[in-house]
Order: structure tokens, then C-alpha cells, then sequence
């Protein structure tokens, strides 16, 4: 009766509400292909004994869910009243997207339990992708649509009074990740079971996220992203499966005994493939204490003491990248990466003994970890001590077969910015761990010696060579110069001298000596996983090309064949179908079909409707439509009101130098002071902009901050300038995440991916803006390359300095005198206080034009007459809408390449061996 008056409420009205939080349902029993026999302790030998099993007899009893939409319908009303427990007089949104979502979660659990059983029968070898982060989005849409249950729950929903685009709004994005990192992954785990792999993502369950970005005055302020209060419906609970991770202690004759453990509790997420019934994985850690709380220190009063053990094991999944400013946060980010590490692998390792395999030295055909950038590298160290410690292989067996299951990839072609560990720091954390990298360091290192010493003589042969002519070189000199020269040289003799050998050995360690502060030493984690695994990629060519000429340039002389490229790629599903439903439905109408969503250089079709006028027109409208929401979603979150035919000009990245957001702003303030300038006839003639900013900046990272207030003092000027109107708007979208970008990346036509040539490792959100038919403007890096190469290098508007120029270029920025006037002028309106805070932008403006107090490192001064001139070529193409609409179609033609199921194919044939598994219907 009840669930009929939930019913009949539905039906008969909706209460609108703000609330976006999800409601956590009952646990669900692990099936037994998820369960180890027994909890693992990482420090103990011992088994924990585990609850006996039976098996259930389900036979003849029809329990399974009904997927027609009266059945779904029924099913959401009774999951309405009776998990959600909602109030028959009044349904909020969020409770009526609770509903949903549980109904939706049984069909998902009952595709992944048979996945997973199926998996278990054929034993295939496993891909497991270890990520720090996960940027999964709402799930709720993207589930429905890989299930192919849309017009089932479609017409349910209806039937209730609802849409499910309704519903979407209600449910709160997992804080997972930040950026590109966690989106890559997520895009990753989607294609992989798409593509019917076997396959896990492994990660942490943050509690927090990073943090919610909100604004005061215009400032960055950090706010918890308290995503996980009302629950989350997507997830599994396992509380029979959980293992233990220790940190500090001592280690004696080999054997660690931690002096502090904590308990990795796990959470599984099934994630769908799109037009399979493969269900993968995402199972993530969360922190809990070994003793929840003590009773004994409450009582005496010992308040704070009674739950510190609490405080700390929780501390580790509370936050995304903690600030290691301090001591503690060093410690913190370590324990963070080696806590969701060890649980991993521990639990790959039970897995495998559940499934009957007593030989270790078949564990690399059944099992491929693949380190998501240098966070998860502390996998080297770990897998060794569990094959050694708990396991009891010898030192070589263990080596052989961690070489054979660890790949990595990195993401990054900055030395700063490969992940370094004090020593210090790693001893006193994980003491066993760090003998253990000591002694790969070593043997790694003895392993070289011979060809080392040869290289050193070589050397020395060319050097003896070389010197006649150096002497003669020398007897030019003034005999002032070689009187300098003999006491330098004089001066040398005297001071102890290094082995050569050694000196060149010193290039392929491990742990390396800290530039800047000598004596300490750092362990160089990139280094670790590059001799530790069995393949290392970059993610586009340029970036595979640059760090084997840079930072991995001696290991890749050594072992050419371990270094690959596997060009990033973002799933279509989310990133065209799903997020843009109106540019896929004539999409699929022009190419005759839908087998675009999976094979996506189908999309190469498009090709030949470039320069149909009816096909543009129907393209225009599409984008006009997609414009409009954009337009609705800005007024609702800043307030501004913006035109619809503007230019929308975006920039939605991580807030960070290299990223040369402050570029954008400088481009922004010179249009600006332009507009101001002009008469009412040019101002007719000029060519209407919104620029669009999204992205946060690290908590500690003061200049990225800077950058986000001077975008909002631009904006407060500018969007309040009567002589400026619809010209030119500037808006910041806070808390930029995937929902946003779901909103922004359809609607938008320009997107700016400028950083330095050679800093970008690939970038993916140029990958979604081309597949939506949005522009480029950038410099020649990362994936930008092979987008040019796709589209037509002619359709992008591509400017900056060579990759290869960047090193010279900043060796002589100091003597760099050549700034644009309109450099010059933009720099004078922002100390002169045009937009407010002169002096708080001041360390701003100086460190990019003032050398005497910084180096301008990212290049803005050396490329912004070329940007200006690229932004000048952007009016003038948008001025010409068919030139500009035949470009848009060019682009969505030439983004088949950039599908994550090539580069998901490419991996799984390269790199990991594993082969499809797909699951047969019942």
C-alpha cells in the first residue's frame, strides 16, 4: 500500500530540491571468485581463519531483476519506499535519484557477478591498473547507457514524472581525482571492459576528495568535498576482505616488524562496458585502525589518546595529495601511496592462491600491475618483499618475476617533477622497503660496471685524441689567461679526485644525491620503476621521444626495447555520445548507423560532409543548442550573463604554470585595452568573446593561485564595462569537475592547450574537444602533434616556440629584450592597478618580466606576439562561419584515433598480454 502512495505521489507531483547527496544501501556479500579464503596480514604468515561458506539454494526461485519497464518502474517504487525509506508526501530529487540508482545497481551487480564468475572459470591473465587517481563522474547516466537499459529506464522515469537527465543533477561526482591523471584512468577502465579484458583499477577511497573550490573575493578558497555523506550507491562494501599495511618499526636480519598498522578496508565499483556484458572493477582502500577505539585511555580521560590510532589510519584516505609542505605530509603522501600499493598487491596475490596456483613463477601469465605515473612505484619494493618475506622466494626469483609482472608509465617530461623520496624519510617509514631499493640500486649498478669501464675508456681514448688540438687552441690564449688556467688546474690536483667509474655509474642510480642540498640523498622512484619493470611508455609521441633524449636518456641507451609511446585516448562514450546526445544523433544519422561509439575511426566518414552546406547548417544548430545550455549553466553558477553569438573561447585545465593560464589572461587584458581604445565604428567590426576558465590550483601553490585571482579581477573590470558590453566577457567556473566539463566541452568552439612546447606530456581535454568539433589553439606539444596530424596541422591555430629551442631559448631568456608593445602594456595595467591588487600581482607580473627576480621559465614573454598573432588568425576565421563549421566537422572527422579503446587495444597487444574474455548471455 505504501509503495503504492510513493507511487501515486510520483506520479501526481514532483518536489524540486537542491540536495545532491546519495544514500548508502545494506552491504553485499562478496561471490566467492571476489573473496579470498582468508584476511592476508602483509606482516604475518598466519591466515586468519575465514567463515565457512554455503552455498545458497536459489534454484527454482526467481529473484533475478526484470529489465522491461514495468518491472523497472515497480522496482524503483519499491526501492523508493523500502531501502530509501522516502516519505509518500513529499519526494525530493535526490530521493527520487536514489531510487533509480539503486534499481539500476541490481542489474549492474547481477552483470558483474556473472562476469567475474565467468573470469574465475577460464583463469586469464589479469590486467590491474594502479592509479592514485580515478575521476570516475556520476555514474548514473553512463551505467543506464552501458547496460543498453536507456528506454527501459527512460520510460519508467517518465512514467514517475521525471527524466533521468533530471535525475543526473542529483547525484554528486565521486571525489576520486583532480585532472587529467584521474580522468585517463577512468576513460581506461571504461574501454577496458569494453573490450572484454580482464581487468581491475586499484586506488583509494579519499573521503574528502582534494578539496571543493569555492571563491571569496575572487580568491581560491578550499573547502572538504564531503562527497561520501549520505553515501554512495554505486559501490559494494566488502567488509570480509580487507588486509594489513604497516609503516615504521624496525627490521632484524631481514624481517620488519612495524611499529604501526592499519587495516585497508575494501569498497568495489563495477564498471560497465558499452554493448557487452563484461562488468570490470575499480576496487578502492580505505584506512581504518587496527583497535577503533580505546576504552581503557577514555575512561581515565584520555580523550584525544582513546581515538588518535583512529585519527591517524584515517588521515590516509581522507585527502587527495595532502600537503607534504611539512614533515608530517611528506610521510603522509608516502604512507597514502605504499597503503593502496600493498593492499593491492596483496590482494592480487590471495586471488591468485585462491584459484589453485601454488608457483610463483607463473604469476607474470596471470597477473600485469601497470603503474598510472610514479605514485604506485613503491610496487617495485613491495612486490620483491612479499615474494621474499612472505612468501620465501630467493632474491633472483623474486627479481625475475617482479620484472616480468610491473610496467609504468609516465606522465611527466619535467625532472622536477619525477617523484624523489628522501632517504631519510623512506627509511624511517618503510625501513625493509628501503633496504630492499638499496640493494636493486646496487646490484643494478654492479650489473653496468663492465660496460661502464669500457665506456669510460672509450671516452678517454677520444679525449687523448683531442688534445693536440686543445694545446693549440691553448697557445693562443694570453698569458694572463694561462696563468688563471694553471692555478685552476693547479687547484684541481689538490682536491681528492672521484673515480670515473664511479662517476658514471652515479648517472643510472637509484637513489642520487639532492642538488640542492648536499649530503642528503633521494630516492629517484621514476628511476625505480624504469629498471623495475618490464616496459615504460609515454603517453604521446612527441613526450615518448623527449624523455628518451632527456630524463630516461641513459636507461633508454641501455635497454632501447623496454621504451615504448602509447598515445592517451578518451572514451566516446561519455566524451561525444553521452555527453552530447545531439551531435551524436546526426552524427549516427550521416554515418548510417551507431558502430561509431565503438569504432571510432568510423568517425573519418564525416570527412566528405566537410563542405555540405545543408550538413553544416544541421551542425551549427546542434552547436547553437549545446552554446545556449552552456550560456544557462554560466548564469546559474557566476550570475553573468553572457551572449550566444559570442565566440566561446575555453581554457578548463589543472591551474598551473606551465599550463600558461596567465597567458590566456594577458591575451584577455590586451583585447580588453583594445576594445577601450576603439570608436564605435571598430567596436562594430570586432568579433564577441566569452572566455570561459575552469581548473584549481594545488593548496600551496601560491603562484597558480594568483593566477586564479587575476582572472577574476579581469572579469570583475571587464563584464562591469559599459564601453565593452557583449564584446568580451571573462568568467571562472569554480570547482571545475566532470559534470562541468560535460556541460562546457559540447557548448565550447575554442579551446587553449598553450603550454610550453615540451612541457606537456599529452593533455586528454584536447582529445574531448576534438571529438566535439571544437578548435584548437596551441603550441606544437603533447598530443597537439598528432591531433594536427589527424585534423590537418591548416586547421589548428598553432603558434610558439620548437620543442627543441625551449633549453636555448631560456639559457638567453635573461638577455631577452624584444617584448611586444603589447607585452609592454599589459604588464603596465596590471601594476598600475587597472584591475585592483597591483601589489598582491606584482610577484606575478615580475616573474615572468622582471629577470633580475626570476626567469620567466614557461617562455611567456618568447611566444606571446605569436599567440597574439594566432588569437588575430581566430577572429578572422570565425568571422567566415561556414570556413569555421567546415573546420569543426574536420576535427570530430579526425578524432577516431584518440578513442581509448586504441590505446586500451595498443596496451593490452603490447604491453600486458592479456586477451579478451567476453562473457556469453545467458
Amino acid at each position: 500500500m505504501y509503495a503504492q502512495q510513493v507511487h501515486t505521489q510520483l506520479l501526481g507531483r514532483r518536489v524540486l530540491a537542491p540536495s545532491v547527496s546519495r544514500c548508502l544501501v545494506g552491504r553485499q556479500s562478496a561471490p566467492s571468485c571476489l573473496r579470498p579464503s582468508a584476511r592476508r596480514s602483509s606482516m604475518k604468515a598466519q591466515a586468519v581463519q575465514a567463515p565457512a561458506k554455503r552455498k545458497l539454494p536459489t534454484q527454482g526461485l526467481d529473484y533475478k531483476p526484470k529489465d522491461d519497464d514495468t518491472a523497472v518502474q515497480t522496482d524503483i517504487v519499491k526501492k523508493l519506499a523500502y531501502v530509501v525509506g522516502a516519505d509518500a508526501q513529499s519526494i525530493s530529487d535526490r530521493e527520487a535519484y536514489q531510487g533509480v540508482a539503486l534499481s539500476v545497481r541490481e542489474r549492474l551487480i547481477e552483470r558483474f557477478n556473472k562476469t567475474q564468475e565467468h573470469w574465475r572459470q577460464k583463469d586469464p591473465k589479469f590486467i590491474y591498473y594502479l592509479s592514485a587517481e580515478f575521476l570516475m563522474g556520476r555514474s548514473l547516466l553512463n551505467t543506464v547507457l552501458n547496460l543498453g537499459l536507456e528506454e527501459e529506464y527512460g520510460q519508467a522515469v517518465k512514467q514517475l514524472g521525471y527524466s533521468l537527465e533530471d535525475l543526473v543533477d542529483a547525484e554528486q561526482n565521486a571525489a576520486l581525482g583532480n585532472g587529467g591523471l584521474g580522468r585517463l584512468a577512468a576513460c581506461f577502465l571504461d574501454s577496458i571492459a569494453t573490450l572484454d579484458l580482464p581487468g581491475w583499477g586499484y586506488g583509494i577511497r579519499y573521503k574528502y576528495g582534494m578539496f571543493r573550490q569555492g571563491l571569496d573575493k575572487g580568491f581560491q578558497k578550499e573547502m572538504p568535498d564531503i562527497w561520501l555523506q549520505n553515501g554512495n550507491p554505486w559501490e559494494i562494501a566488502r567488509p570480509n576482505i580487507s588486509y594489513r599495511v604497516g609503516f615504521y618499526g624496525s627490521v632484524d636480519n631481514y624481517k620488519w616488524t612495524p611499529s604501526e598498522e592499519v587495516i585497508a578496508a575494501c569498497y568495489d565499483n563495477p564498471i560497465p562496458g558499452y554493448g557487452t556484458n563484461t562488468v570490470g572493477n575499480l576496487r578502492l582502500w580505505e584506512s581504518k585502525p587496527v583497535t577503533e577505539f580505546k576504552l581503557d585511555e577514555f575512561n581515565e580521560g584520555h580523550y584525544v589518546e582513546a581515538v588518535d590510532e583512529k585519527r591517524k589510519a584515517e588521515d590516509i584516505s581522507s585527502v587527495l595529495y595532502p600537503n607534504d609542505a611539512t614533515e608530517y605530509g611528506k610521510e603522509l603522501r608516502l604512507k597514502q601511496q605504499f597503503f593502496f600499493v600493498s593492499a593491492s598487491i596483496q590482494d592480487v596475490m590471495a586471488r591468485y592462491k585462491e584459484t589453485g596456483h601454488k608457483n610463483w613463477k607463473d604469476f607474470p601469465s596471470k597477473a600485469c600491475f601497470q603503474m598510472n605515473d610514479t605514485h604506485p612505484t613503491i610496487a617495485v619494493a613491495e612486490l620483491m618483499r612479499l615474494l621474499i618475506d612472505q612468501e620465501g622466494l630467493d632474491w633472483e626469483e623474486a627479481w625475475s618475476i617482479t620484472t616480468k609482472t610491473l610496467a609504468f608509465t609516465n606522465h611527466t617530461v619535467m625532472p622536477e617533477a619525477l617523484e624523489k623520496w628522501p632517504v631519510k624519510v623512506m627509511g624511517k617509514l618503510l625501513p625493509r622497503h628501503m633496504e630492499i631499493i638499496d640493494k636493486i640500486d646496487s646490484i643494478w649498478k654492479d650489473s653496468l660496471k663492465e660496460k661502464v669501464l669500457a665506456q669510460v675508456e672509450k671516452d678517454g681514448k677520444k679525449a687523448k685524441a683531442a688534445e693536440p688540438k686543445a694545446v693549440a687552441k691553448d697557445m693562443t690564449k694570453t698569458a694572463e689567461k694561462a696563468e688563471t688556467a694553471a692555478k685552476a688546474a693547479e687547484a684541481e690536483e689538490e682536491e681528492d679526485e672521484e673515480d670515473p667509474v664511479t662517476t658514471a655509474l652515479n648517472k643510472y642510480g637509484i637513489i642520487v644525491e639532492n642538488p640542492w642540498e648536499k649530503g642528503v640523498k633521494l630516492v629517484n622512484m621514476a628511476y625505480l620503476a624504469v629498471v623495475g619493470s618490464k616496459a615504460v611508455n609515454g603517453v604521446a609521441y612527441i613526450h615518448s621521444e623527449i624523455i628518451k633524449e632527456t630524463i630516461f636518456k641513459d636507461f633508454y641507451d641501455l635497454t632501447p626495447d623496454k621504451f615504448q609511446n602509447k598515445t592517451n585516448g578518451v572514451t566516446p562514450r561519455r566524451w561525444l555520445a553521452y555527453c552530447n546526445p545531439e551531435l551524436a544523433s546526426l552524427i549516427t544519422e550521416t554515418l548510417g548507423g551507431d558502430k561509431w561509439i565503438t569504432e571510432a575511426y568510423m568517425l573519418e566518414g564525416l570527412r566528405k560532409h566537410a563542405q555540405d552546406k545543408q550538413f553544416q547548417q544541421k551542425w551549427k544548430q546542434v552547436k547553437l543548442a549545446k552554446k545556449q545550455k552552456l550560456a544557462e549553466k554560466i548564469k546559474e553558477i557566476t550570475g553573468t550573463e553572457v551572449p550566444l553569438n559570442a565566440l566561446y573561447d575555453v581554457q578548463i585545465k589543472r591551474i598551473h604554470e606551465y599550463k600558461r593560464q596567465h597567458m590566456n589572461m594577458f591575451s584577455v587584458i590586451s583585447r580588453y585595452l583594445d576594445i577601450k581604445k576603439m570608436s564605435k565604428e571598430e567596436r562594430n567590426k570586432v568579433v564577441p568573446r566569452v572566455v570561459i576558465f575552469g581548473g584549481k590550483a594545488a593548496s600551496a601553490y601560491y603562484m597558480a593561485k594568483k593566477m586564479i585571482k587575476l582572472i577574476t579581477a579581469v572579469g570583475d573590470v571587464v563584464n562591469n564595462d559599459p564601453d565593452v558590453g557583449d564584446l568580451l566577457k571573462v568568467v571562472f567556473l569554480p570547482d571545475y569537475n566532470v559534470s562541468l566539463a560535460e556541460f562546457i566541452i559540447p557548448g565550447a568552439e575554442l579551446s587553449q592547450h598553450i603550454s610550453t612546447a615540451g612541457t606537456e606530456a599529452s593533455g586528454t581535454s584536447n582529445m574531448k574537444f576534438q571529438m566535439n568539433g571544437c578548435l584548437i589553439i596551441g603550441t606544437m606539444d603533447g598530443a597537439n602533434v598528432e591531433i594536427a596530424e589527424e585534423t590537418g596541422k591548416e586547421n589548428l591555430f598553432v603558434f610558439g616556440v620548437d620543442a627543441e629551442d625551449v633549453p636555448r631559448l631560456r639559457e638567453e631568456r635573461k638577455d631577452f629584450k624584444d617584448y611586444d608593445p603589447r607585452w609592454k602594456a599589459v604588464m603596465k595595467a596590471i601594476t598600475d592597478g587597472t584591475f585592483g591588487e597591483a601589489e598582491y600581482f606584482q610577484g606575478l607580473v615580475d616573474n615572468v618580466n622582471d629577470m633580475s627576480k626570476s626567469n620567466d621559465w614557461f617562455l611567456l614573454a618568447n611566444d606571446f606576439a605569436s599567440y597574439m598573432d594566432a588569437q588575430k588568425e581566430v577572429d578572422q576565421v570565425y568571422a567566415d562561419q561556414d570556413e569555421w563549421t567546415k573546420r569543426s566537422i574536420l576535427y570530430t572527422a579526425g578524432s577516431g584515433k584518440f578513442s581509448s579503446d586504441r590505446t586500451i587495444y595498443e596496451y593490452a597487444k603490447d604491453i600486458w598480454d592479456v586477451k579478451p574474455v567476453p562473457v556469453p548471455s545467458s
